[in-house]
């Protein structure tokens, strides 16, 4: 951001260097300043409604925090889709340099043609790489910046390769076609994970969720018999314990289906 003062907080709080990486990496159309007013709004209006409510400054405090965080997960969530989306885009973009390179074009050229063939997300990030080569980036130094916006292990061993070739020489097409044939197989595999583990994480989400449908379920029933619950110090005890056994319960029924390929 080009806010001078965006830029003195930049320098007080360097977490901001990594929320400002995050909006790149997301691609969304937001400057650092605009996500911080932002939260700031969200955390503001959800403390005053709260307030209002009645609700201690515990909760008050609890729900700002909450409200302000959300652009952030959002954000996360937007970075997480659109490099799904690139990764599934990179065999064919990595086909297409080496046909150029094998039609005799130089890697600059062949990496302008992926910007201008390939729908967004690939075609952006590629786009902004051919033009800090332009502008008179050495292209190792542009390969590492498009390596650290798009944060890829897939894309590492096509930056990799190309750096490797420029000081050791050799067949750069035949290198990158076979990166394209691992990064097919690796997704095939990745898909195939995700079909086999399915059904235990529907299991993880319908075990958390059940205590909480059937607390609902009682209290509608019996107001009175699950009020003791809140009411009485020992259900508040029960609760504390039944969250913590919860939450840790989630967190082991994740790292059970969680595999990485």
């Amino acid at each position: 951001s080009n806010d001078p003062g965006i830029a003195r907080l930049k320098a007080l709080l360097p977490r901001l260097v990594a929320i400002e990486r995050l909006i790149e990496q997301s691609g969304a159309r937001v400057s650092l300043a605009g996500l911080l007013r932002g939260s700031l709004a969200a955390g503001a209006v959800t403390a005053l409604i709260l307030w209002l409510l009645g609700q201690g400054a515990v909760w008050v405090l609890l729900g700002a925090l909450f409200a302000g965080s959300v652009p952030s997960l959002l954000l996360i969530e937007r970075r997480v889709a659109r490099l799904r989306r690139f990764e599934a885009q990179l065999p064919e973009a990595l086909d297409l340099i080496a046909r150029s390179l094998r039609a005799g074009q130089a890697l600059p050229s062949a990496l302008q043609m992926v910007a201008d063939e390939m729908a967004e997300p690939a075609g952006q990030v590629f786009a902004r790489t051919c033009e800090e080569i332009r502008l008179g980036l050495s292209t190792p130094e542009a390969l590492n910046r498009l390596s650290a916006r798009m944060p890829s292990t897939d894309l590492g061993f096509f930056v990799i390769a190309v750096l490797i070739q420029r000081e050791t020489g050799g067949n750069l097409a035949q290198v990158l076609g076979g990166i394209s044939e691992l990064i097919r197989e690796r997704i095939k595999l990745i898909s195939k994970v995700r079909a086999l583990s399915a059904e235990g994480r529907i299991s993880g989400v319908v075990l958390s969720l059940l205590p909480f449908a059937t607390g609902c379920a009682l209290y509608a029933i019996d107001e009175e018999f699950m009020s003791a619950l809140w009411r009485d110090p020992r259900g508040l005890l029960m609760l504390k314990v039944a969250g913590v056994l919860l939450v840790m319960g989630g967190l082991w029924m994740r790292s059970l289906v969680r595999i990485r390929v």
